[in-house]
Parts: structure tokens; sequence; C-alpha cells
């Protein structure tokens, strides 16, 4: 596959929509780790993402968006849990932090392993924020590697085998945090963390007491 590359200087978000949409797949830098991405309107994009990767359906991705106005196209939120997302957003995002969320219609099963449920986060870097917006504001996402390598936290980090498989690559040196984000579910009223990564437990239970 003949690569397009772009570093931050010369990016074509136009053309960058364009491919997306028409079901093609991109490696571009978020603020942990690079990441793999497609626009959630392409079964076809997402469904590259796994093969690029090597991986089942059963590893759910998890959606980028670039503003939070977005979350509410894709997720549904908790009443009692509402409160408790505000004050997450606010400190964290963007940032390092997913939240589990329970999933619209609007994201397709095979993302999220046919579960109830969604990722979302609103990663701290402009570079993604500029790509995910061109492609809607909403990017299924998950680490630019192939199933059990090393996730690459700069673009020299990328192997070769993985970036021969996607059509468009952002160079954006290396990602500031260069840590996998933490996950927090907050779908259901037992609030739990799935991975310990970006942020220290502790820190969110500053924010929002001890769970």
């Amino acid at each position: 596959m003949k690569n397009i590359l772009f570093h931050k200087e010369n990016m074509d978000l136009q053309l960058i929509k364009n491919k997306l949409n028409s079901g093609e797949i991109i490696i571009y830098p978020t603020d942990t780790v690079y990441g793999v991405g497609a626009t959630i309107e392409s079964l076809e994009g997402i469904e590259k993402i796994y093969k690029a990767k090597e991986r089942n359906f059963s590893s759910p991705l998890i959606a980028l968006v670039s503003d939070v106005k977005h979350i509410d196209k894709i997720a549904m939120v908790r009443e009692e849990n509402r409160e408790l997302l505000k004050k997450l957003g606010e400190k964290f995002w963007p940032g390092g932090l997913t939240i589990i969320l329970e999933k619209k219609d609007i994201v397709p099963g095979i993302m999220v392993s046919n579960g109830k449920t969604v990722g979302v986060r609103m990663p701290n870097l402009d570079i993604s924020l500029e790509i995910i917006e061109a492609v809607g504001g909403i990017m299924p996402t998950t680490s630019a590697n192939i199933s059990g390598e090393k996730t690459p936290r700069s673009y020299e980090e990328l192997s070769e085998k993985f970036k021969e498989r996607v059509e468009i690559l952002v160079d954006g040196g290396k990602s500031p945090l260069g840590l996998e984000s933490t996950i927090i579910d907050i779908s259901t009223s037992q609030i739990k963390i799935l991975r310990e990564g970006a942020i220290k437990k502790e820190e969110i239970e500053k924010v929002i007491g001890k769970f």
C-alpha cells in the first residue's frame, strides 16, 4: 500500500477527511501514544483497524472526541452519574482519562465487541483534535501497533510492518505523555477503574471521592 505521510506543518485535513470517509484508516499522534483511527461512520474503516492490528473483535476500540459536545451523540449518561462525568471532564479533559459510558446506536457493534458501552476520551494534543474534528469530531481509535507488540510512543517507534497497512500517516514527533490512558467505568452505579495509566486512582478520588 502506498502511504501518504503528513507532518503537523503540512496536514491536508480535507484530504484526510475524504480518505477516511472512503473507508481508509490513519495513524496519528495523541497525547498518550500513537493511535490508528477511522471515522465512526465507516464500518469498512473500523474493520480495517482490526485487520491491521491482527486483532479479533472481542477487544473494543475507544471513541476519541474533539470536543465534549460530541459525547451526547454517542453515549448516554445515567442521571446519577451526570455530575460525576462533569467533574471528571472538567478536571481531566483534555487529557489521559478514558470514561466508559452506555453507548447509543450510532456506535457500531463491531467497534465495541457488541457490548452496551463505549469508552470516550478527549486527547490533550492540538494535532489530534484537528484531525478528529475534521472527520466529524468522533474517531474510533486504538494503539497503532500489531496486537502483542510494543505500543508506539513516537513516530519512530511505529513498526514498518504496521505502517504498510495504513494509507495515511501523520508524524507528530513524540507523544507528550507516552503512557496509555487510565480507563474508568461509570456506565453503572458501580464505579471502577479498568486500567490505571496516565492518571492515578488517587488523583481521581481527589475529584469524585473514594469508590
